[in-house]
Protein backbone atom coordinates (compact mmCIF):
# COMPACT_ATOMS: atom_id res chain seq x y z
CA UNK A 1 0.00 0.00 0.00
CA UNK A 2 1.62 3.13 -0.80
CA UNK A 3 1.53 5.87 1.79
CA UNK A 4 -1.84 8.17 1.51
CA UNK A 5 0.43 11.72 2.06
CA UNK A 6 2.52 10.33 -0.81
CA UNK A 7 -0.87 10.17 -3.36
CA UNK A 8 -2.16 12.93 -5.31
CA UNK A 9 -5.70 13.19 -5.92
CA UNK A 10 -7.06 14.88 -9.32
CA UNK A 11 -10.77 15.67 -9.40
CA UNK A 12 -13.21 17.43 -11.64
CA UNK A 13 -15.54 20.23 -10.10
CA UNK A 14 -18.65 22.39 -10.80
CA UNK A 15 -17.29 25.78 -11.59
CA UNK A 16 -20.75 27.09 -12.75
CA UNK A 17 -24.43 25.60 -13.60
CA UNK A 18 -25.11 24.82 -16.68
CA UNK A 19 -27.62 26.37 -19.28
CA UNK A 20 -28.55 23.86 -21.74
CA UNK A 21 -25.50 21.12 -22.49
CA UNK A 22 -22.39 21.24 -19.92
CA UNK A 23 -19.72 23.32 -21.40
CA UNK A 24 -15.99 23.29 -20.66
CA UNK A 25 -16.56 26.02 -18.62
CA UNK A 26 -18.75 24.48 -16.13
CA UNK A 27 -16.16 22.31 -15.16
CA UNK A 28 -12.67 23.36 -12.89
CA UNK A 29 -9.79 20.70 -12.73
CA UNK A 30 -8.13 20.68 -9.16
CA UNK A 31 -5.72 18.50 -7.25
CA UNK A 32 -4.53 17.87 -3.87
CA UNK A 33 -2.40 15.74 -2.10
CA UNK A 34 -4.11 12.41 -0.02
CA UNK A 35 -4.13 13.04 3.72
CA UNK A 36 -4.35 10.17 6.00
CA UNK A 37 -7.70 8.40 7.23
CA UNK A 38 -9.01 10.39 10.66
CA UNK A 39 -9.91 7.40 12.50
CA UNK A 40 -13.25 5.48 11.26
CA UNK A 41 -12.31 6.64 8.36
CA UNK A 42 -10.55 4.89 4.69
CA UNK A 43 -9.47 6.17 1.49
CA UNK A 44 -10.28 4.68 -1.70
CA UNK A 45 -8.80 4.60 -4.73
CA UNK A 46 -11.11 5.03 -7.64
CA UNK A 47 -11.42 2.34 -10.33
CA UNK A 48 -14.32 3.13 -12.69
CA UNK A 49 -17.26 5.96 -12.51
CA UNK A 50 -20.59 5.46 -13.45
CA UNK A 51 -22.11 8.11 -15.77
CA UNK A 52 -25.70 8.98 -15.55
CA UNK A 53 -28.60 10.99 -17.11
CA UNK A 54 -29.25 11.96 -13.63
CA UNK A 55 -26.26 13.75 -13.16
CA UNK A 56 -27.44 16.40 -15.46
CA UNK A 57 -29.82 17.34 -12.83
CA UNK A 58 -27.40 17.43 -9.83
CA UNK A 59 -26.13 19.93 -11.31
CA UNK A 60 -28.99 22.37 -11.86
CA UNK A 61 -30.01 24.93 -8.51
CA UNK A 62 -32.88 23.70 -6.79
CA UNK A 63 -35.10 21.75 -4.51
CA UNK A 64 -34.96 18.10 -6.25
CA UNK A 65 -34.61 14.82 -4.36
CA UNK A 66 -31.54 15.30 -3.35
CA UNK A 67 -29.24 18.89 -2.84
CA UNK A 68 -27.36 20.10 -6.14
CA UNK A 69 -23.63 19.34 -6.27
CA UNK A 70 -22.24 23.22 -4.70
CA UNK A 71 -20.83 25.19 -6.61
CA UNK A 72 -16.45 24.16 -5.92
CA UNK A 73 -17.42 20.82 -4.83
CA UNK A 74 -16.26 17.87 -6.45
CA UNK A 75 -19.04 16.64 -9.01
CA UNK A 76 -21.12 13.48 -7.64
CA UNK A 77 -20.76 9.90 -8.90
CA UNK A 78 -21.07 6.59 -7.98
CA UNK A 79 -17.97 4.63 -8.46
CA UNK A 80 -16.41 1.68 -7.65
CA UNK A 81 -12.81 1.64 -5.94
CA UNK A 82 -10.14 -0.21 -3.92
CA UNK A 83 -9.28 0.93 -0.18
CA UNK A 84 -5.83 1.80 -0.07
CA UNK A 85 -5.60 2.70 3.65
CA UNK A 86 -8.59 2.36 6.57
CA UNK A 87 -9.02 3.27 9.88
CA UNK A 88 -12.15 1.33 10.39
CA UNK A 89 -12.41 -1.37 11.52
CA UNK A 90 -15.39 -2.48 8.71
CA UNK A 91 -12.41 -2.19 6.04
CA UNK A 92 -9.29 -3.62 5.12
CA UNK A 93 -7.06 -2.48 2.58
CA UNK A 94 -7.84 -4.47 -0.81
CA UNK A 95 -11.22 -4.00 0.17
CA UNK A 96 -13.60 -3.14 -3.07
CA UNK A 97 -16.55 -1.31 -2.00
CA UNK A 98 -19.40 0.81 -4.23
CA UNK A 99 -20.69 4.23 -3.49
CA UNK A 100 -20.42 7.79 -3.88
CA UNK A 101 -17.05 8.27 -5.11
CA UNK A 102 -17.11 11.59 -7.04
CA UNK A 103 -14.93 12.39 -9.78
CA UNK A 104 -11.80 11.89 -8.47
CA UNK A 105 -8.99 9.56 -8.40
CA UNK A 106 -8.85 8.94 -4.98
CA UNK A 107 -11.99 9.80 -2.21
CA UNK A 108 -11.02 10.22 1.29
CA UNK A 109 -13.68 9.69 3.78
CA UNK A 110 -14.91 10.08 7.65
CA UNK A 111 -16.86 7.70 9.49
CA UNK A 112 -19.48 10.09 8.79
CA UNK A 113 -19.02 10.17 5.37
CA UNK A 114 -19.26 6.54 4.66
CA UNK A 115 -23.00 6.65 5.47
CA UNK A 116 -23.81 9.60 3.45
CA UNK A 117 -21.80 7.53 0.06
CA UNK A 118 -23.71 5.08 0.97
CA UNK A 119 -20.22 2.98 0.29
CA UNK A 120 -20.40 -0.69 0.48
CA UNK A 121 -18.24 -3.44 0.33
CA UNK A 122 -18.65 -5.72 -3.01
CA UNK A 123 -18.28 -9.22 -4.40
CA UNK A 124 -16.86 -9.32 -7.99
CA UNK A 125 -17.32 -12.62 -8.10
CA UNK A 126 -20.91 -11.96 -8.25
CA UNK A 127 -20.19 -9.39 -10.70
CA UNK A 128 -17.22 -7.25 -12.86
CA UNK A 129 -16.47 -4.08 -11.72
CA UNK A 130 -18.69 -2.60 -14.68
CA UNK A 131 -21.06 -4.95 -13.68
CA UNK A 132 -21.24 -3.34 -10.42
CA UNK A 133 -21.91 -0.28 -12.32
CA UNK A 134 -24.99 -1.42 -13.91
CA UNK A 135 -27.26 -4.11 -12.82
CA UNK A 136 -25.65 -4.62 -9.86
CA UNK A 137 -25.67 -1.00 -9.29
CA UNK A 138 -27.56 1.89 -9.40
CA UNK A 139 -29.28 1.51 -13.04
CA UNK A 140 -29.92 -2.24 -11.85
CA UNK A 141 -31.59 -1.14 -8.87
CA UNK A 142 -33.76 1.78 -10.80
CA UNK A 143 -34.86 -0.85 -12.87
CA UNK A 144 -35.84 -3.37 -10.45
CA UNK A 145 -37.90 -1.69 -7.92
CA UNK A 146 -38.96 0.72 -10.61
CA UNK A 147 -40.59 -2.18 -12.06
CA UNK A 148 -41.66 -4.39 -9.24
CA UNK A 149 -42.68 -1.77 -7.23
CA UNK A 150 -43.97 0.94 -9.24
CA UNK A 151 -45.27 -1.21 -12.56
CA UNK A 152 -46.60 -3.60 -10.90
CA UNK A 153 -45.74 -6.18 -13.64
CA UNK A 154 -48.54 -9.06 -14.22
CA UNK A 155 -47.34 -12.41 -16.79
CA UNK A 156 -48.93 -12.08 -20.19
CA UNK A 157 -49.08 -8.01 -20.05
CA UNK A 158 -47.53 -5.81 -22.47
CA UNK A 159 -44.27 -3.85 -21.12
CA UNK A 160 -42.80 -1.06 -22.97
CA UNK A 161 -39.54 0.60 -22.30
CA UNK A 162 -37.89 3.62 -23.73
CA UNK A 163 -34.00 4.22 -24.04
CA UNK A 164 -34.05 0.40 -23.89
CA UNK A 165 -30.61 0.34 -24.88
CA UNK A 166 -29.35 2.47 -22.00
CA UNK A 167 -28.31 1.34 -18.56
CA UNK A 168 -31.72 1.37 -16.86
CA UNK A 169 -33.62 -0.02 -20.16
CA UNK A 170 -31.76 -2.97 -20.83
CA UNK A 171 -32.22 -4.40 -17.35
CA UNK A 172 -35.97 -3.37 -17.10
CA UNK A 173 -37.30 -5.35 -20.24
CA UNK A 174 -34.77 -8.16 -19.57
CA UNK A 175 -36.56 -8.26 -16.16
CA UNK A 176 -39.87 -8.09 -17.64
CA UNK A 177 -39.22 -11.28 -20.07
CA UNK A 178 -38.13 -13.10 -16.80
CA UNK A 179 -41.80 -12.26 -15.17
CA UNK A 180 -43.57 -13.24 -18.51
CA UNK A 181 -44.38 -9.80 -20.13
CA UNK A 182 -44.57 -8.90 -23.67
CA UNK A 183 -41.35 -6.50 -24.22
CA UNK A 184 -41.49 -3.77 -26.41
CA UNK A 185 -38.15 -1.22 -26.71
CA UNK A 186 -37.48 1.83 -27.81
CA UNK A 187 -34.21 2.94 -29.20
CA UNK A 188 -32.64 5.00 -31.06
CA UNK A 189 -30.90 3.67 -34.46
CA UNK A 190 -31.51 0.29 -36.40
CA UNK A 191 -27.89 -1.28 -34.48
CA UNK A 192 -29.25 -0.55 -30.63
CA UNK A 193 -32.76 -1.82 -31.76
CA UNK A 194 -31.33 -5.04 -33.37
CA UNK A 195 -29.25 -5.60 -29.95
CA UNK A 196 -32.44 -5.19 -27.99
CA UNK A 197 -34.17 -7.77 -29.72
CA UNK A 198 -31.38 -10.30 -30.84
CA UNK A 199 -29.27 -10.10 -27.74
CA UNK A 200 -31.76 -9.36 -24.73
CA UNK A 201 -34.40 -10.90 -25.69
CA UNK A 202 -36.98 -8.50 -26.19
CA UNK A 203 -40.21 -9.23 -28.77
CA UNK A 204 -39.53 -5.79 -30.72
CA UNK A 205 -37.84 -2.72 -30.92
CA UNK A 206 -38.93 0.82 -32.14
CA UNK A 207 -36.49 3.10 -33.37
CA UNK A 208 -37.32 6.75 -32.62
CA UNK A 209 -35.13 8.25 -35.14
CA UNK A 210 -37.39 6.82 -37.99
CA UNK A 211 -39.80 8.50 -36.33
CA UNK A 212 -42.88 5.93 -36.26
CA UNK A 213 -42.57 5.71 -33.04
CA UNK A 214 -47.05 5.72 -32.66
CA UNK A 215 -46.97 3.64 -35.88
CA UNK A 216 -44.46 1.01 -34.37
CA UNK A 217 -46.95 0.56 -31.28
CA UNK A 218 -49.82 -0.08 -32.99
CA UNK A 219 -47.82 -2.61 -34.98
CA UNK A 220 -46.02 -3.94 -31.87
CA UNK A 221 -48.93 -3.35 -29.28
CA UNK A 222 -51.79 -4.68 -30.44
CA UNK A 223 -53.65 -5.28 -27.14
CA UNK A 224 -52.32 -1.91 -25.74
CA UNK A 225 -50.21 -0.77 -23.06
CA UNK A 226 -49.89 -1.99 -19.54
CA UNK A 227 -46.81 -1.01 -17.99
CA UNK A 228 -44.69 2.02 -19.56
CA UNK A 229 -41.24 2.76 -18.04
CA UNK A 230 -40.08 5.84 -19.17
CA UNK A 231 -36.61 7.02 -19.69
CA UNK A 232 -37.21 9.91 -21.75
CA UNK A 233 -40.15 12.27 -21.30
CA UNK A 234 -40.99 14.54 -24.12
CA UNK A 235 -42.91 13.63 -27.09
CA UNK A 236 -42.47 9.88 -26.71
CA UNK A 237 -43.74 9.92 -23.45
CA UNK A 238 -47.12 11.34 -25.24
CA UNK A 239 -47.24 9.02 -27.77
CA UNK A 240 -47.09 6.21 -25.19
CA UNK A 241 -50.14 7.78 -23.67
CA UNK A 242 -52.52 7.76 -26.50
CA UNK A 243 -52.21 3.52 -26.70
CA UNK A 244 -52.69 2.81 -22.62
CA UNK A 245 -54.99 0.33 -21.47
CA UNK A 246 -57.41 0.52 -19.13
CA UNK A 247 -55.59 0.29 -14.88
CA UNK A 248 -52.22 1.12 -16.80
CA UNK A 249 -48.93 2.14 -14.99
CA UNK A 250 -47.20 4.65 -16.12
CA UNK A 251 -43.29 4.71 -14.33
CA UNK A 252 -41.38 7.95 -14.09
CA UNK A 253 -37.88 7.66 -14.29
CA UNK A 254 -36.16 9.72 -15.83
CA UNK A 255 -36.77 12.48 -18.86
CA UNK A 256 -33.48 12.45 -20.70
CA UNK A 257 -35.11 14.74 -23.96
CA UNK A 258 -35.39 17.24 -21.73
CA UNK A 259 -32.53 17.73 -18.72
CA UNK A 260 -30.37 19.61 -21.09
CA UNK A 261 -34.01 22.39 -22.55
CA UNK A 262 -33.15 25.84 -22.30
CA UNK A 263 -37.01 26.32 -22.36
CA UNK A 264 -39.60 25.23 -19.59
CA UNK A 265 -39.91 21.61 -19.21
CA UNK A 266 -42.56 19.63 -21.57
CA UNK A 267 -45.17 17.96 -20.08
CA UNK A 268 -47.58 15.46 -21.11
CA UNK A 269 -50.05 17.00 -23.24
CA UNK A 270 -52.28 13.63 -23.83
CA UNK A 271 -52.15 12.92 -19.60
CA UNK A 272 -56.15 13.01 -19.79
CA UNK A 273 -55.64 9.67 -21.07
CA UNK A 274 -54.66 8.56 -17.73
CA UNK A 275 -58.03 9.81 -16.37
CA UNK A 276 -60.10 8.24 -19.23
CA UNK A 277 -58.53 4.68 -18.56
CA UNK A 278 -58.27 4.92 -15.07
CA UNK A 279 -54.21 4.96 -15.39
CA UNK A 280 -51.55 5.86 -13.01
CA UNK A 281 -48.55 7.64 -13.62
CA UNK A 282 -46.09 7.53 -10.27
CA UNK A 283 -42.77 9.03 -10.26
CA UNK A 284 -39.73 6.63 -9.05
CA UNK A 285 -36.46 8.03 -7.77
CA UNK A 286 -34.13 4.18 -6.57
CA UNK A 287 -32.62 5.72 -3.19
CA UNK A 288 -35.73 5.33 -1.62
CA UNK A 289 -35.01 1.57 -1.90
CA UNK A 290 -31.58 1.90 -0.35
CA UNK A 291 -32.65 -0.82 2.62
CA UNK A 292 -33.53 -3.29 -0.19
CA UNK A 293 -30.43 -3.25 -2.51
CA UNK A 294 -28.98 -6.40 -1.32
CA UNK A 295 -32.36 -8.28 -1.86
CA UNK A 296 -32.26 -7.16 -5.37
CA UNK A 297 -28.88 -7.45 -5.83
CA UNK A 298 -29.08 -11.23 -5.03
CA UNK A 299 -32.07 -11.55 -7.23
CA UNK A 300 -30.14 -9.65 -10.43
CA UNK A 301 -26.45 -11.47 -10.05
CA UNK A 302 -28.30 -14.91 -10.23
CA UNK A 303 -29.68 -13.95 -12.94
CA UNK A 304 -26.59 -12.97 -14.65
CA UNK A 305 -25.14 -16.03 -13.41
CA UNK A 306 -27.76 -18.46 -14.70
CA UNK A 307 -27.62 -16.51 -17.90
CA UNK A 308 -31.32 -15.24 -18.22
CA UNK A 309 -29.85 -11.59 -17.94
CA UNK A 310 -26.80 -9.98 -19.34
CA UNK A 311 -25.47 -6.60 -19.55
CA UNK A 312 -23.57 -4.34 -21.61
CA UNK A 313 -21.89 -1.51 -20.74
CA UNK A 314 -19.62 1.32 -22.79
CA UNK A 315 -16.32 1.87 -21.34
CA UNK A 316 -14.38 4.60 -21.49
CA UNK A 317 -10.64 4.86 -20.43
CA UNK A 318 -9.06 7.49 -19.61
CA UNK A 319 -8.48 10.03 -16.25
CA UNK A 320 -10.64 12.22 -14.75
CA UNK A 321 -9.73 14.69 -17.56
CA UNK A 322 -11.80 12.63 -19.86
CA UNK A 323 -15.04 13.05 -17.74
CA UNK A 324 -16.87 16.42 -19.37
CA UNK A 325 -16.58 14.78 -23.00
CA UNK A 326 -17.43 11.36 -22.17
CA UNK A 327 -20.60 12.76 -19.81
CA UNK A 328 -21.35 14.27 -23.20
CA UNK A 329 -22.12 11.06 -25.15
CA UNK A 330 -25.14 10.78 -22.58
CA UNK A 331 -27.38 13.51 -24.32
CA UNK A 332 -26.14 12.79 -27.68
CA UNK A 333 -27.01 9.05 -27.62
CA UNK A 334 -23.81 8.07 -28.44
CA UNK A 335 -23.55 5.38 -25.74
CA UNK A 336 -24.40 1.84 -26.34
CA UNK A 337 -25.38 0.39 -22.96
CA UNK A 338 -24.57 1.70 -19.59
CA UNK A 339 -21.77 4.04 -19.79
CA UNK A 340 -18.86 3.67 -17.47
CA UNK A 341 -15.27 5.90 -16.96
CA UNK A 342 -12.70 3.61 -16.71
CA UNK A 343 -10.09 5.18 -14.47
CA UNK A 344 -7.45 2.56 -13.11
CA UNK A 345 -7.36 -1.38 -13.69
CA UNK A 346 -8.15 -3.38 -10.77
Amino acid sequence: MANPASLTSHQVRLAARPVGLPTPANWQFTEEPVAEPEDGGIVVKTLALSLDPAMRGWMNEGKSYIPPVGIGEVMRAGGVGRVVASRHSGFAVGDTVAGSLGVQTFARFGGADLKRAGLNKIDLQLGTVTQWLNVLGMPGMTAYFGLKDVGLPQAGETLVVSGAAGAVGQTVGQLGKILGMRVVGIAGGAAKCAWVVKELGFDACIDYKGGAVKDGLKEHCPQGVDVYFDNVGGDILDTVLTRINRKARIVICGAISQYNATEAVKGPKNYLSLLVNRARMEGMVVFDYADRYPQAIAELAGYLKDGRMTSREDVVRGGVDAFPDTLLKLFSGENFGKLVLQLADE
